[in-house]
């Protein structure tokens, strides 16, 4: 049964993969390129990424606005991340 199939993948322990990226920059960072790769290609996964990075992790969310302020600082009037 398809059940059957998915239940021991709902027991995997995460734990040691989270704790693995927390001790690897490096690891972190190539896994958050292939999750930026990931959504790149739906809109709304996108759109759902940004708003979890607004609303949860304001820390991030302060910094893209740091990168951003640049280009606006030279006139540039569309956003940093449109088309990236």
């Amino acid at each position: 049964m398809k059940t059957e199939e998915l239940k021991p993948q709902d027991s995997i322990d995460l734990e040691p993969f989270y704790q693995a990226l927390e001790d690897d920059p490096k690891l972190l960072e190539e896994a958050l390129e292939i999750l930026l790769g990931m959504v790149n290609f739906e809109p709304k996964s996108i759109k759902r990424l940004a708003l979890i990075i607004k609303e949860d992790s304001r820390n991030l969310y302060n910094e893209i606005a740091e990168l951003c302020k640049p280009n606006q600082d030279k006139g540039n009037t569309s956003s940093c991340c449109s088309g990236h």
